[in-house]
């Protein structure tokens, strides 16, 4: 079966405002997301890529957009079945304002029973992903063979619930996972079991250098705005 590269989207305005994003509309990349962006295409020229597929929101389109221009022969698919939790009426609020909210403690501790208001459960959000990522898959298999290569661009909380599905590790343990904006992970697929061979790669260790504030240990919902 095949490898899937799995990329966070590179960091965005909501990261840097400290926004739960969700699917707001007009989320674009930052700065340094952009930079982030540019950079993808050098980091993964030694991969033969099969077919990109990404979530429709704007941060992620803008993320993979290098690449398809580096590599125009690769056909684009877009599914929504990868794009962000819908955080429902969380959305589009500030992240230091939620911390307060009841539900925040359920997401963190519990999440398999935290269901967003207005939004979807954590548990719909993990199981469409994961099925989408089971039927492509298959596709990409069926029309490039069993060694093929292919990617997925994303968001934090996706990938988390993708790699903890990989493991075979309870959706309560996904907020023990941490993927940076426009980090790469790879999941190589078998009959039997996947196998992660990747993990949040940057490509760089910055965001191991202690801060003067500690990120302390609650998990980033959405996934954070990566090393400062």
């Amino acid at each position: 079966m095949p490898t899937l590269i799995l990329v966070r989207h590179g960091r965005s305005t909501a990261n840097t405002e400290g926004l739960l994003a969700g699917w707001t509309p007009g989320v674009a990349l930052d700065g340094r997301g952009a930079e982030q962006a540019a950079a993808l295409p050098g980091r993964l020229a030694e991969l033969p890529l099969a077919e990109i597929v990404t979530s429709p929101l704007q941060r992620c389109q803008e993320t993979i957009r290098p690449l398809l221009r580096a590599r125009p022969e690769l056909t684009h698919h877009t599914d929504e079945r990868i794009g962000e939790c819908h955080y429902g009426d969380w959305s589009g609020r500030k992240l230091a304002e939620l911390k307060d909210e009841p539900l925040m403690e359920v997401v963190q501790a519990h999440p398999s029973a935290a269901a967003f208001p207005g939004g979807e459960s954590m548990r719909a959000m993990q199981t469409r992903a994961a099925e989408a990522v089971r039927e492509w898959n298959a596709r990409v298999e069926r029309d490039h063979g069993a060694d093929a290569v292919y990617l997925m661009c994303s968001h934090g909380d996706i990938i988390k619930s993708l790699v903890a599905d990989a493991l075979g590790l309870h959706l309560d343990l996904f907020q023990r996972i941490s993927v940076e904006p426009c980090s790469i992970t790879a999941i190589r697929y078998t009959r039997l079991r996947p196998f992660l061979v990747r993990l949040g790669d940057t490509g760089n260790f910055t965001s191991l250098v202690p801060r003067e504030e500690p990120p302390g240990d609650e998990a980033q919902v959405g996934g954070g705005a990566g090393a400062p």
